[in-house]
């Protein structure tokens, strides 16, 4: 690519993921501060955490839906001024409405990163995107892990407050904006490959449900009046309801395979397994006997190694063995966890958990890149997105759960998601299965 540094612009885009993935870490490790300081109950904190993970998914869709239009160079200056404006606010946090603002920024910032940086690594290396998306997706494990370890040392062992374990992300806030001035950022791979903007629209097959359904996901993991109950038959109607308006606006009105919201629906599953789990590992771990900052750092860790040589791997399985596999390892995972007893048996639960969770987020994105190309820069922001918003529904579940049924009954009841999604991913095996062979 002429006049395009592929290297700096990679290693960018890795400083930001890296800021949005130490606010992960940060987020497990100040939730008790907000409790038992801040006065805040878990399910307030896990609605004022909600933001930073429905704000994500809105960064994500709009950033899918626009970024061609405004330029990938726009999308990443947003990304940096959310970022800043965030970590201001989260440093003056000090009840339930400043913590839900800060999230807010910081939500819409890590957003705008996905929604930028994931096209724009797909753009740089068109010869081996799912190789260098998991190569990219590095840098979230491994910020946590970095994040974890300073919350351990920070916190912890020198005693000093939360604000100076935020005020640490400045530092590769600031890198990023360094190493992306100046810099000419490259078209999407949809704009250079030709695909009309239309056609991108309508390979995500049902476009307008999907955005629907993401927002009616956003009002109830933010509305208390829109909380869910699985005691009632309504989420169910709801979600039938809109199964079948997908299938009447893929099938009915734009005459396409609903490969993608199939993809759609697993990712839903995917990230609120990782992610739910994660953030609420402080709370889910804390009388294991070991540190659960020292677990999410090995979880962490380990999800950072596995992404890193994922190439081989991938390789060897294809696409869809990967995330089989993920599926039936992160249900032992949970299993697992949901019955460890003391620091070795966590630990080990953990490990197992980690390498099922490991390739789920970039193997997802790169499955849509994969199996539905001409979705583009939208798809993959939409996966991101709806992982996000997923979560941010799951986290006041969880953390009503473990008030009410305790640790070890959340993590069993979060091992179904992993059990529909082994399900899923044979079926999805067979259909990729059946299109290679029709082709040949």
């Amino acid at each position: 690519m002429n006049n395009v540094n592929q290297k700096r612009l990679f290693i960018a885009s890795c400083l930001a993921l890296l800021v949005t993935a130490i606010t992960f870490a940060i987020r497990a490790k100040i939730e008790g501060v907000f409790t038992e300081d801040y006065g805040l109950s878990k399910e307030q904190v896990g609605r004022a955490f909600g933001p930073a993970f429905w704000g994500f998914a809105v960064a994500m869709f709009a950033g899918g839906y626009f970024i061609d239009i405004v330029k990938t160079k726009t999308v990443v200056w947003m990304a940096f001024f959310l970022h800043l404006v965030g970590i201001i606010l989260l440093l003056m946090a000090k009840d339930y409405f400043s913590l839900f603002l800060a999230n807010v920024f910081i939500g819409l910032g890590n957003g705008s990163v996905e929604a930028a940086c994931n096209p724009l690594v797909t753009a740089l290396f068109p010869d081996k995107k799912t190789k260098m998306l998991n190569r990219f997706h590095v840098w979230f494990p491994g910020g946590i892990v970095i994040g974890s370890l300073l919350a351990t040392l920070i916190m912890d062992e020198m005693n000093l407050s939360w604000q100076v374990l935020v005020s640490i992300l400045f530092i590769p806030l600031v890198l990023y904006g360094f190493l992306f001035f100046g810099q000419k950022i490259p078209e999407t791979e949809r704009v250079t490959s030709g695909v009309s903007y239309k056609e991108m629209m309508r390979n995500v097959g049902a476009p307008v449900t999907i955005t629907i359904a993401v927002i009616l996901m956003i009002l109830v993991a933010t509305v208390p009046s829109f909380t869910v109950s699985f005691d009632s038959a309504l989420p169910f109607v709801i979600v039938a309801a809109v199964a079948v308006a997908i299938v009447i606006e893929g099938r009915a009105v734009n005459k396409i395979t609903l490969l993608f919201p199939f993809i759609f629906f697993c990712m839903l599953l995917t990230a609120s397994t990782e992610l739910g789990t994660t953030q609420w590992i402080n709370a889910l771990l804390a009388e294991n006997g070991i540190g659960p900052m020292i677990i999410l750092a090995v979880v962490t860790g380990i999800m950072a190694v596995g992404r890193y040589f994922a190439g081989s791997l991938i390789h060897r399985l294809n696409t869809t063995g990967v995330l089989l596999g993920s599926a039936i390892i992160s249900t032992a995972g949970l299993l697992l966890l949901s019955i460890a007893q003391g620091p070795a048996m966590t630990v080990v639960s953990a490990a197992v958990f980690a390498i099922g969770v490991c390739y789920f987020w970039p193997t997802m994105i790169g499955a849509a890149s994969e199996f539905t190309p001409k979705t583009g820069a939208l798809g993959m922001s939409i996966l991101g997105g709806a992982g996000f918003v997923a979560t941010s529904m799951v986290l006041p579940i969880m953390g009503k759960s473990i008030e009410t049924a305790g640790p070890q009954i959340t993590l069993r009841n979060m091992s179904v998601l992993p059990v529909i999604l082994i399900v899923a991913f044979v079926a999805l095996s067979i259909v990729i299965k059946n299109r290679k062979a029709v082709k040949e």
